[in-house]
């Protein structure tokens, strides 16, 4: 029997390789010195209430603090009325929120780190409801943002001079709760940017008109914001290089704008994208299969003819490529946030040269920004304790270690068993296939997402650590699990593709997706793709046979393909997918085959959807729980926890949650 054992010690630690010497430098803004270069940028928690911050905001900031964080910019903060849309984002409007600003800034400095708030308005931007009806938007004239459908109501000077003021107030507030210093957000999309673009500012009054008059409602800003904190507090401004699409500030404009602003400002945070576009989107939040760093060179030219120190974010998830920024002049600052949201200890762990350890994030966008759409709190797919601090803290060691086996080694299994061995139990994962890894393995196979696979690295490591033993090529018997004298069975075996019944599956070659991604199946050259799961399945494989030569239909049964993911990876696909040419089908489900074509059913009025044009279909259905070992368990006087998709096929993040609530549970 083959076995894997526990993973040796990172080399890096053995061998005592020094610290990353620029990235862990010393930087100074103002009166202010940081203690190192990571920086956890601006980013939603969906953790206030009421507008507020919470105990369990501060507790999520102490963490990433208490990782060895430099800097942490607090998520943006609504300054006015205007601007505050949804009570579980943040606001600084009223004195109300001074408490919760002081605790975040009392749990931060604890552990050393430094502290700044972001004062926010999104302008004609603005989304969101209260008690069920749409908001008024305001900005510069009477525009829109092609995200946003309501039309937004022109300032007037009295209005713009109240804002400016919300500013001031705002930054007042924050420093008196605390905080270390103060960014604007100027970001596309946002009002300040709105006032700064031509295409959306018509004003003729003062603020509208040639670029002086344009800037004069942020310089207004500054100058209010500046001379409510005072001289020694550093103040930044976040800004769009680029805005990746037609309607935003152009990358010249921008240079022109912050050639202006620099003299006022004592850095620049500089990141790519609209909040105001769907071509913008993504790059707010680059999902993976954007490059790794890539906003770098913008942030890069905008420190030469700026000569302020820019902070620049964009898929920075390792030290090593941080640290090569910096070295090369690209940045003074660099922002990790998702990398710092999937391992909060990342800063310590570079510093002691435990670079396995780290848990890389891999851009999947699904619990961190992805639960903003959700309306929950931040947290990550690879590590759920993220955004759960007050309620997932440490784990304490079992005071009776225990036998305990796992049936199954996809990402729930192997979370199950690297908690239950780090708490101290005696760990066995068996795992029926040769590789460890299970769906998300098939995952990592589609187009743009073989970061995927970086989650079982991760899983796998962990599980190693702590010490579990890992076993492939065995399934998990009742004979196997009396062997062993298990006290508890962790349950995680996964899932199996489903094929609807058909009558006539002979009349049209009918593949599963994943025989596709396997090599096991060969498509024709004209393929329709039932698309149930409206995830990254029936898009990947889409994809994939479009860009080999066929023509490909992808037909979903939701409102939208990638109907599952949240918009901003969505969007980025969408527009690949329009590129490439591929046919996109709403809201009509598979009915079957018949004389060779592919019928399906239009979902509301039940009208049936002929393609007699396709040569094979591929199914991309929902899976069936492979519940065989639960089921002979029935009658085993042990523990036995059913987690991840053998319980209900869903997606990694429920796998992992499920994993190690197993393992606590042990």
């Amino acid at each position: 029997m083959e076995r894997v054992s526990a993973g040796d010690a990172s080399p890096a630690a053995m061998t005592g390789t020094p610290p990353f010497p620029m990235l862990f430098s010393p930087f100074r803004l103002r009166g202010v010195e940081l203690r190192n270069r990571i920086v956890s940028t601006a980013h939603g928690t969906t953790m206030s209430v009421a507008g507020l911050p919470t105990e369990a905001t501060a507790a999520y900031h102490a963490a990433c603090a208490r990782g060895g964080v430099g800097l942490i910019v607090l998520e943006a903060a609504a300054v006015h009325a205007s601007a505050a849309y949804n009570g579980r984002f943040l606001s600084c409007c009223t004195d109300s929120a001074l408490p919760g600003f002081r605790r975040i800034a009392d749990a931060v400095h604890a552990h050393g780190a430094t502290v700044f708030g972001q004062l926010y308005h999104p302008g004609a931007s603005m989304r969101g409801r209260v008690d069920g009806l749409k908001l008024v938007p305001v900005g510069p004239s009477h525009v829109n943002t092609e995200t946003n459908r309501v039309p937004a109501r022109m300032m007037t000077l009295q209005q713009i001079r109240d804002v400016i003021a919300a500013y001031g107030d705002a930054a007042s507030r924050m420093m008196a709760a605390g905080l270390d210093g103060i960014e604007i957000n100027a970001r596309n999309g946002n009002l300040p940017a709105q006032f700064l673009n031509p295409r959306c500012n018509q004003r003729t009054d003062l603020y509208g008109g040639e670029l002086g008059n344009r800037l004069r409602f942020l310089l207004d800003i500054i100058a209010e914001v500046r001379g409510r904190i005072g001289d020694r507090v550093p103040l930044g401004l976040r800004v769009s290089a680029e805005p990746m699409d037609e309607t935003g500030l152009t990358p010249s404009e921008v240079i022109e704008a912050c050639k202006a602003l620099a003299p006022f400002v004592d850095y620049f945070d500089v990141i790519v994208g609209s909040i105001g576009s769907y071509a913008g989107r993504p790059h707010i939040v680059p999902p993976m299969g954007l490059a790794k760093g890539y906003t770098a060179a913008r942030a890069a030219t905008l420190r030469e003819v700026t000569s302020r120190p820019v902070l620049v974010a964009g898929r920075i998830t390792r030290p090593e490529l941080a640290e090569r920024l910096l070295a090369a002049g690209q940045a003074d600052l660099c922002g990790m946030t998702r990398a710092l949201i999937a391992d909060p200890e990342l800063p310590n762990k570079a510093r002691t040269a435990r670079l396995d350890d780290i848990r890389e994030c891999i851009g999947c966008n699904q619990a961190c920004i992805g639960h903003e759409r959700l309306g929950v709190p931040v947290s990550c797919i690879q590590h759920p304790e993220t955004g759960r601090e007050t309620t997932l803290g440490p784990r304490s060691r079992v005071e009776r270690s225990r036998r305990v086996i796992v049936a199954g080694g996809g990402p729930a299994g192997l979370k199950a068993a690297a908690v239950a061995a780090e708490r101290g139990h005696r760990v066995t994962l068996y795992e029926r296939a040769r590789q460890f890894g299970g769906q998300a393995l098939v995952a990592a196979m589609i187009p743009g997402r073989s970061e995927f696979g970086g989650l079982v690295s991760n899983l796998l490591h962990e599980a190693r650590r702590a010490g579990a033993e890992l076993v492939p090529g065995v399934a998990v018997d009742l004979d196997l699990i009396r062997r062993e004298a298990a006290d508890a069975v962790i349950v995680a075996t996964g899932s199996r593709p489903y094929r609807p019944p058909s009558e006539a599956a002979d009349e049209m070659p009918t593949i599963d997706a994943s025989q596709i991604l396997t090599g096991e199946a060969e498509a024709g050259k004209s393929v329709v793709i039932a698309d149930e799961r409206c995830d990254w399945v029936g898009m990947g494989i889409a994809e994939k046979l479009v860009r080999e030569g066929r023509r490909v239909r992808l037909c979903v049964i939701g409102d939208a393909a990638g109907e599952e993911f949240e918009p901003m990876t969505r969007y980025r696909w969408l527009g690949i997918l329009h590129k490439l040419g591929v046919e996109i089908v709403t809201n009509v489900r598979i009915a079957g085959t018949s004389n060779g074509a592919a019928i399906f059913q239009h979902v509301a009025s039940l009208a049936p959807v002929i393609y007699e044009d396709a040569d094979t279909l591929v199914l991309a259905q929902s899976h069936r729980p492979s519940t065989e070992l639960e089921e002979a368990l029935a009658g085993f006087a042990g523990d036995v926890h059913v987690v991840g998709d053998c319980r209900a096929p869903r997606t990694a993040e429920e796998a992992v949650y499920e994993g190690l609530m197993a393992g606590l549970a042990v």
